[in-house]
């Protein structure tokens, strides 16, 4: 169950349609700063950051998970040992 809520997550986050190039952002985000409107400009950022946070949120999960499994591991080693 948990897989199959993993892939239709990556699907639908992976299908989204990008609306603009570099360029692009750059010119609208110019245009509007001048005309007194930095609220794409606000938006923009909050997505630069929310790209930026992810890959670090997924390596501190991947470290904890890593964690937990080993020392899992390791009581259940001991255990083992502790019976002999």
């Amino acid at each position: 169950m948990k897989r199959l809520i993993v892939v239709v997550f990556l699907l639908l986050t992976g299908s989204v349609e990008l609306l603009a190039q570099c360029a692009m952002c750059r010119s609208t985000l110019e245009n509007n700063f001048s005309n007194g409107n930095p609220g794409i400009a606000a938006g923009i950022n909050t997505g630069i950051l929310y790209l930026l946070s992810m890959p670090y949120l997924a390596v501190m999960i991947l470290g904890y998970l890593w964690y937990k499994s080993s020392k899992h591991d390791r009581k259940k080693l001991s255990d083992g040992l502790g019976t002999r």
